[in-house]
Order: structure tokens, then sequence, then C-alpha cells
């Protein structure tokens, strides 16, 4: 298994072998009509962007994934709370989570992220799918594991769940403190690699892919993909922190069911 990169009309999609059957991607930045330094497929409302650009960039986003469905977002806070969803809800009455589940078909669940980790998963005997948004304090406090317990709720069986994780931030990119380290365990040691003295580089990726491997899921696929080095494919908030540019672009990670025949 492996990243599949391909383009539906300008957007670029990348698919994973492991939700393969599901309609799902990942999207960067390349494709749609933002200008100025959030040029492309920005999909953040905060990102101080045209909202006639962002609302369009949303829509090329979803028709390339599931033409005609309905997009499902939360609003973000960095926490482990997942949210089931069986009826869109307005974007202005958006909940505050940081995961969404569903079973009905035709819904399309959105994640946006800039550095943090999306994760798409799926129960495809079930049908039952969710998409989560991973930053370190969300995989910390167990959003990964929220999102599946949601989907268990709606029939779902964590032996057959499947996961993928999608463009984030990369160990050789995430350079943390000490401070940072002290939360997490001696246990977790292995994802931290020496850094300069009183830093560490984080495996933010790594961290994720082995709670979800320890929830006891049927696979996890981490894409390996570097939003912050990747400067032509994806929009990172620390390549513009690193850079004192005033304002950065969002990417999409969507998943959803397939509309009924």
């Amino acid at each position: 298994m492996g990243e599949a990169a391909a383009f539906s009309g300008a957007v670029e999609v990348v698919r994973a072998g492991a939700l393969d059957g599901i309609p799902h991607g990942f999207l960067g930045r390349r494709g749609g009509v933002s200008t100025g330094i959030v040029a492309g497929l920005n999909v953040g409302f905060g990102a101080d962007d045209d909202l006639a650009a962002v609302k369009e960039n949303r829509r090329l986003a979803c028709e390339a994934v599931l033409p005609g469905g309905r997009l499902v977002s939360v609003h973000q806070v960095h926490s482990a709370r997942c949210v089931t969803v069986h009826e869109p809800w307005d974007e202005g009455a958006r909940p505050e989570a940081d995961a969404v589940a569903t079973d009905r078909p035709g819904l399309v669940l959105g994640i946006v992220t800039a550095d943090c980790a999306p994760i798409l998963l799926a129960d495809k005997q079930a049908g039952v799918v969710a998409a989560a948004h991973a930053g370190w304090r969300g995989a910390h406090g167990g959003v990964a594991e929220s999102a599946i317990a949601a989907m268990e709720a709606l029939g779902a069986e964590r032996e057959r769940i499947v996961a993928a994780i999608g463009p984030a931030i990369a160990q050789e990119s995430y350079e943390v403190g000490d401070d940072f380290r002290q939360n997490f365990s001696s246990a977790d040691a292995r994802f931290f690699a020496p850094g300069r003295p009183g830093h560490h580089q984080f495996d933010l990726e790594a961290y994720i892919a082995a709670r979800l491997a320890k929830a006891g899921i049927a696979a996890v696929e981490p894409l390996g993909l570097d939003t912050y080095a990747d400067e032509n494919r994806f929009f990172s908030y620390r390549r513009a922190t690193h850079r004192g540019e005033p304002n950065y672009g969002r990417q999409f990670s969507l998943i959803g069911l397939p509309l009924a025949a």
C-alpha cells in the first residue's frame, strides 16, 4: 500500500491504499482559486482569504472526492472529542470537536490541517467512516480512540477498521523543547530523536500510528508526507511562522460513503 496521487480537474487528490473502495482524499494546495500567500486550494476560513475563494475551493475539493456529496466539518479546537453526524449542520452551527463519524451515504467528512495530522478511518463492511484532526494535543488526549469508539457506536468493529494518516509535519521538521517532551511518558521516548541542546525532534505520525495500532484496528497506513518540507504541495503553519508570514493556508482531508444508486 502507499499514496496514490491523482488529479481531478485542477485539484490534486492523494489516496491511501488502505481505504481503497471508500471515497476519500488528502488534498494539499495544488489546484484551487486562492491567490497570494495562500495561493492554491486554501480551504481555511481563518486564513484571511477571500470568502468566495474559500467556498469555491471547498466545493472543488468535495467534488474531487465524492461528487454530489454534502460537506460536514467541525470547529476544531485541539480536543479529543468526536461527534456523530446524521444530517449536515449549518456552517455557523459547527460543533466544537476534532473528529466526526457517520454511517450516512453522501456526507463528506472534512478535517482542516496545516501541519497537524489528518486521520481518515473506515469500516467498509459496516459502512461507517470517520475523520480526525490530530495535533499533538489531540493525539495525546485520545482523539483517534474517540473516533474509533464513535464508529463502534454506529456498528463498526475495530478489528475491521482501517486508517490512513495524511500529510503532516514530519519528525525532521518538528523541533520541540524539553517542556514539550515532559508531556509524554518514558514509554514514548522512541518518538523523540535528539536535537540541538534542550530540544528534540518529535515524530507525530509514528506516535499516532502506534496509538491506532494499540487500539486494535485492522490496518494503519501512514503516508509519510511532510507538510513543512514540501511547499509546492502543502500549506504549513510552522513554515509560515518561521518565515514571519502574516497568515497560512489550510488543506482538506475528506472521506464519505457513496451516494445510493
